[in-house]
């Protein structure tokens, strides 16, 4: 390089270090594209294969023609739509309530099971007992449990919407499954940091809420985007009490004429509703995995 090419580059701010790729690497990286276009092109045409043998088998199948009329009938779908649509509302609203609760009472759920000390041994045996009643609790039971055993107590004061005590089944449910992901979390963060925080002066409080938990809610992310996938889905079964959500939407239109397409059309909205929070998920995933292995996550 002469002096005024060198000059010019360095004036443009490029730095030419003078390196050129050998043959060998050259052919290496030709190669691997070559291999991951016909890997890409031979998974594209396996499954278009796939597709294509399941819908000839399904299709010649003899009870395709009712099947189709009873649960994929195009007039019923357009009738189902916009009722589904319309109840997807009261879904999303107990997702963003329930989630924040959730959230929120797990939290404190866990933190109540790693105290430490004696004297906390009462509230570490209560938040233990919750979890495993809940946790072992199958959710269909607890929402008919409160839904209909609440209202029959006739308490004053309390309320008798089944949206409110659906939405509270669904937060004593999940509450106890991300406690104990947030529990996880917290004891996953190693004993010196807990003491490196005292040993600067910080009380047993103040390094759980400065050291520990922001760590371990970082580490526990993932997860609790999976939780929160599960709840959104799981708002649906609030229909069993009488709240007019999605799915007791497409009930209304089912029963009417015996036609199941509108149940076929709640299911395709949940399900277009849940693949980006997946999506979102398995990033925020891949994103985690990439800088712990760099050393960026403590």
């Amino acid at each position: 390089m002469t002096e005024t090419e060198a000059a010019g580059s360095a004036g443009s701010g490029v730095v030419d270090d003078g390196y050129v790729p050998s043959r060998r690497r050259i052919e290496r990286e030709r190669y691997r594209r070559v291999r991951a276009r016909r890997a890409v092109a031979i998974a594209a045409l396996s499954t278009l294969v796939t597709g294509a043998v399941l819908v000839v088998a399904v299709v010649n199948s003899p009870g395709w023609p009712r099947t189709r009329e009873t649960f994929f009938s195009p007039a019923y779908a357009r009738i189902a739509l916009p009722k589904v649509l319309e109840g997807l509302l009261l879904n999303l609203r107990l997702l963003v309530v329930c989630g924040a609760a959730v959230l929120v009472f797990g939290l404190l759920l866990a933190v109540a099971r790693t105290l430490r000390g004696p004297v906390f041994f009462p509230l570490r045996a209560l938040a233990a007992a919750y979890t495993d009643v809940f946790r072992g609790m199958p959710l269909i039971i607890c929402l008919l449990m409160v839904v209909f055993g609440v209202p029959a107590l006739r308490l004053q004061g309390v309320t008798t919407d089944p949206v409110v005590l659906g939405g509270a089944a669904l937060v004593l449910t999940y509450s106890a499954y991300v406690a104990e992901v947030f529990r996880a979390g917290i004891e996953s963060v190693h004993p010196s940091q807990r003491a490196a925080a005292r040993s600067l002066g910080l009380t047993s409080g103040q390094a759980l809420r400065f050291v520990v938990l922001p760590q371990a809610v970082r580490r526990v992310v993932p997860p609790l985007l999976n939780d929160l996938v599960s709840l959104q889905k799981d708002t649906g079964l609030v229909s069993i009490a009488g709240a007019v959500d999605a799915v007791y939407a497409a009930q209304i239109i089912a029963g009417k004429d015996f036609n199941y397409t509108p149940y076929v059309v709640a299911g395709l909205v949940f399900v277009a509703l849940t693949i980006p929070m997946t999506r979102f998920t398995d990033w925020v995933t891949a994103r985690m995995d990439r800088r712990r292995a760099q050393g960026g996550t403590v």
